[in-house]
């Protein structure tokens, strides 16, 4: 079970697969680098981002989904406590994004669909919404897409959002992290934060 979550009663927290580039994003937010292990599943706890004047943080959970070398129950534990840290503190955080590898998450998703089984990218969506957190998807690795426009339209078919995606630019968010590319999801946060009434935070993604 995660263990010392900060005292803060505002928070973002990062959720996805492991290397869809989490923690690259995590950095782009704060101007901090949350130096990554060479292999997935590396992040076992959460990673916090506080600042000491500001009632406020975001939090890089751990990717959950498939690890090579990383057995089947600890993968479903890791998933389990990410599950259990938005539901226990789903009242103070503002929104969660969700990230996406852009150029795989439609493949991945199929492929676990046709299984017959709930992907977890789809299932971690709708369970923000079933707890009261506003999510946004954050698609990420955009520079490796040839067709943005159709491959962003797919993502929200997938996730039950009517296409095209651009009616959903509250919510989903293209972005090239590794190149300091995430003005649309810096603007997705601001309407999350203006609409909890915390302007005061609009300064962190600006």
């Amino acid at each position: 079970m995660f263990e010392d979550r900060p005292d803060r009663d505002a928070e973002v927290v990062l959720v996805g697969r492991s290397n869809v580039g989490k923690s690259t994003v995590m950095r782009e937010l704060t101007g901090h680098d949350f130096s990554t292990g060479g292999k997935p599943g590396v992040t076992r706890q959460p990673n916090h981002y506080d600042w000491v004047s500001e009632s406020f943080m975001f939090t890089d959970l751990p990717g959950f989904g498939f690890m090579s070398g990383v057995e089947s129950d600890r993968r479903e534990e890791i998933k389990t406590d990410v599950i259990r840290y938005v539901e226990d503190n789903a009242d103070r955080i503002l929104t969660g994004v969700v990230v996406l590898d852009g150029k795989s998450a439609v493949d991945i998703i199929d492929r676990h669909t046709e299984r017959g089984n709930v992907p977890h990218d789809v299932e971690m969506f709708g369970f923000l919404e079933e707890v009261g957190v506003d999510p946004i998807v954050a698609v990420n690795k955009t520079d490796k897409i040839d067709d943005l426009d159709e491959r962003l339209d797919d993502i929200c078919d997938r996730l039950g959002l009517f296409p095209p995606w651009q009616q959903w630019s509250d919510t989903v968010a293209p972005i090239c992290a590794k190149r300091g590319d995430i003005g649309a999801l810096e603007d997705c946060l601001s309407e999350r934060f203006h609409a909890h009434n915390r302007d005061d935070l609009l300064k962190f993604v600006s």
